[in-house]
């Protein structure tokens, strides 16, 4: 009998496996039982440079339930600031009784105002970190807390607040899972990376430089699932959060930092990021990509997408009174930093495979007017079978040709499921409407 009742506990255990497996494969989201499984802290750019992060934030705070929301660390480049998180919260606020209608797991407006944090609005220099923040001081109380679980920092904007917190308090590395929406916001931001990646070598990273994209670029964009017909159809008039999301990009869909949060939605095992993932697919890095220059670079000289390039030119002897540099590169002014070898040093992280071309301003008559150019190439595919062994926990895009979506290596590997998230955000968008609707 006993032998019986352990092959029938075996048999009715391999069931439950079997229909949790077909319910991730089918794009469900899963809550993992009663509790919530993810500790989750979002730092982002809204209100900045990009308008997006506010449909990214109209759509986490729908899913709210499904994770510890610990932290929003507003950590802009231009006039964003933490306000532009409450006015999502706002909006939230007005949804709310609906939302706990379907689950008593939201949180609270005011438990989300409270943990809203500014963090820092500048650009690190040179030497990757400044001073404490708000936000970065956040990132150390969550990760310090007698919790078991990994705390996931999911970055939208600047890196800053991470540089900051882990040169502050580098005792919290190990407790600490990254998600990095890269590519513009690495280049907006280079010497903080270059910190980390010169320092903490053995952060658990996600650096998605071009696979977010997927999110808004390729897979199915026929009639309903366009980025226009999308949220004309089952976004707009859904509540006070739809309609502030029909506010942002004239109604289009980008929520280019969504993926983020998606890779917590639909993940088996959210510390795998080889396991395909409405958040992406992704490949052990292989070493972080950094060239060095003793002059300015020429036509003929190339580096590969999202490297970070350092310029470090000779200064002459004498120097004018308080000697100042910016390398000028498209919309950017990059600020020179003096190094003790007698050099004034740059960093430019170009976000895709283009020309560039580079201009130095400066007090400096030596410096002053100089011109250059570099070519930024597509990863090569063939770097998916180098991992680095210096950065064990560090995964990146898949540069490989079966997952790139036109320019953007790794992308497919979010747009493949374009259908399951987008009809997903669907259903959630109907919890903010009165249930007789």
């Amino acid at each position: 009998m006993q032998k019986s009742s352990s092959f029938f506990f075996v048999l009715i255990s391999l069931v439950v496996i079997s229909c949790g497996l077909k319910a991730t494969k089918e794009g469900t989201t899963t809550n993992r039982g009663t509790e919530k499984p993810y500790r989750v802290i979002v730092s982002t750019d809204i209100g900045g440079t990009d308008p997006d992060d506010f449909q990214s934030m109209v759509h986490l705070l729908l899913y709210a339930d499904t994770i510890d929301l610990e932290g929003l660390i507003s950590s802009p480049f231009g006039p964003g600031r933490k306000e532009h998180i409450l006015q999502v919260i706002d909006a939230y606020e007005k949804d709310y009784p609906n939302l706990k209608q379907w689950s008593n797991r939201y949180p609270a407006p005011d438990a989300l105002r409270k943990i809203t944090k500014q963090g820092g609005v500048e650009s690190a220099p040179y030497q990757g970190f400044s001073e404490r923040t708000e936000g970065s001081d956040w990132i150390i109380e969550c990760a310090r807390r007698d919790d078991p679980r990994p705390l996931f920092v999911l970055i939208w904007g600047g890196i800053e607040d991470l540089a900051q917190a882990l040169h502050d308090a580098p005792d919290i590395l190990p407790k600490l899972r990254v998600y990095y929406i890269g590519g513009p916001n690495k280049k907006w931001g280079p010497d903080a990376f270059q910190y980390l990646a010169d320092n903490f070598p053995g952060l658990w990273i996600i650096e998605s430089n071009a696979t977010y994209r997927g999110w808004f670029t390729g897979g199915n964009q026929s009639d309903e699932w366009s980025n226009t017909a999308f949220p004309a159809k089952y976004i707009d008039g859904r509540g006070a959060m739809a309609d502030f999301f029909m506010t942002q990009l004239g109604g289009t869909i980008k929520m280019g930092d969504t993926p983020s949060l998606a890779w917590l939605l639909n993940s088996s095992d959210p510390e795998d990021p080889t396991i395909p993932n409405w958040g992406g697919q992704y490949t052990r890095a292989w070493e972080r990509p950094y060239r060095i220059f003793n002059r300015m670079p020429e036509s003929n000289d190339t580096i590969a997408e999202f490297t970070v390039m350092e310029l470090a030119l000779p200064l002459p002897n004498q120097l004018p009174s308080g000697p100042e540099a910016c390398l000028k590169v498209e919309n950017q002014a990059l600020p020179g930093t003096i190094s003790n070898d007698g050099t004034m040093r740059f960093r430019f992280s170009p976000k895709g495979a283009k020309v560039f071309r580079f201009e130095i301003e400066s007090n400096v008559p030596e410096l002053n007017g100089q011109t250059g150019q570099v070519t930024a190439v597509t990863t090569p595919p063939w770097l998916a079978s180098q991992p680095s062994e210096k950065f064990p926990n560090w995964y990146t895009d898949d540069p490989r040709m079966e997952w790139r979506e036109g320019p953007h290596i790794g992308a497919k590997t979010v747009s493949q499921w374009r259908e399951d998230y987008l009809r997903d955000f669907a259903r959630r968008m109907r919890r903010c409407q009165p249930a007789s609707k």
